[in-house]
């Protein structure tokens, strides 16, 4: 079955409902990457952050708060680089010098 084609006994012309492709490896590491593994035998779950390592089939991934994910290359379902998010925007200057509605 092709990438495009639907699932068995789906209806004809139907689309998958999604991709599922691990497209990230070790050379990614220091990239920021969104991971979907299975966390137990029923259960999906995803992880956003920068890939610290990639060492002995497990990856580290640095979330957002600081806390680090491990997950075994094996439970990988779905992985790709993802960019930065975008940068703060900085505080507008207030225009009259003084706050309105107060």
């Amino acid at each position: 079955m092709s990438s495009r084609e639907a699932e068995p006994g789906a209806p004809r012309g139907a689309r998958p409902a999604a991709l599922l492709v691990v497209r990230i490896t070790p050379v990614d590491v220091g990239r920021r990457v969104s991971v979907r593994h299975r966390y137990d035998a029923s259960t999906l779950t995803d992880v956003v952050g920068r890939l610290l390592t990639w060492d002995d089939d497990v990856l580290r991934i640095e979330r957002r708060d600081g806390s680090v994910a491990e997950v075994a290359e094996a439970d990988l379902v779905a992985a790709k680089v993802v960019p930065d998010p975008p940068a703060p925007r900085p505080a507008r200057p207030d225009p009259g010098g003084t706050r309105r509605g107060g």
